[in-house]
């Protein structure tokens, strides 16, 4: 994942954790590689957490915009968003 210049705002509700790429994976029944493509491409924006390489973390908000802007209804997701 090439690393950006800017840094963006994720504006998660308070109370709800971001999903991590595993997690992104097993509610759309992909791989996570097929995740990590999607946030290279640029189509699923995430953010990492921690030092050195960290951690992907991708908001419920960026997740759910990426849901409906693929037409993917909740009833076809793994679990609910």
């Amino acid at each position: 994942m090439q690393e950006n210049s800017t840094v963006e705002a994720v504006v998660t509700a308070p109370g709800i954790a971001p999903l991590r790429a595993k997690e992104v994976a097993a509610a759309l029944r992909v791989d996570v590689s097929t995740v990590y493509l999607a946030i290279r491409q640029g189509d699923l924006p995430a953010y990492r957490v921690g030092a050195g390489r960290g951690t992907i973390r991708i908001s419920r908000t960026a997740f759910d915009q990426y849901v409906a802007d693929r037409g993917i209804p909740a009833s076809d997701l793994a679990v609910a968003s």
